[in-house]
């Protein structure tokens, strides 16, 4: 059984930091991400890295956030610094599984808010 079990989010100030963990268990797992939905608004990519290391941003977030993996514990972290309130969402955890290429999974989510 998949198990996807993110922590980290919170309240923080504009200019701040934060930092995500999502682990990941029951499978081999390609590629992890994190996508974002805020309210009213459409789920979006905002990092992923694929078992071997390559990392994709979206470009609201290049330069500010980072996404790592730790592959001997399945856990996939996205350190966020220099938020903005535009970054306030609910973030999602997604794993790829390493031998169904078409079959994702998904963490139930953390809030992240960005205010003063």
């Amino acid at each position: 059984q998949v198990q996807l079990v993110e922590s980290g989010g919170g309240l923080v100030q504009p200019g701040g930091s934060l930092r995500l963990s999502c682990a990941a268990a029951g499978r081999r797992f390609n590629a992890l991400g994190w996508y974002r939905q805020a309210p009213g608004k459409e789920r979006e990519l905002v990092a992923v890295i694929t078992s071997a290391g390559s990392t994709n941003y979206a470009d609201s977030v290049k330069g500010r956030f980072t996404i790592s993996r730790d592959n001997a514990n399945n856990t996939v972290y996205l350190q966020m610094n220099s938020l903005k309130p535009e970054d306030t969402a609910v973030y999602y955890c997604n794993a790829q599984l390493f031998y169904s290429p078409t079959t994702y999974y998904w963490g139930q989510g953390t809030q992240v808010t960005v205010s003063s």
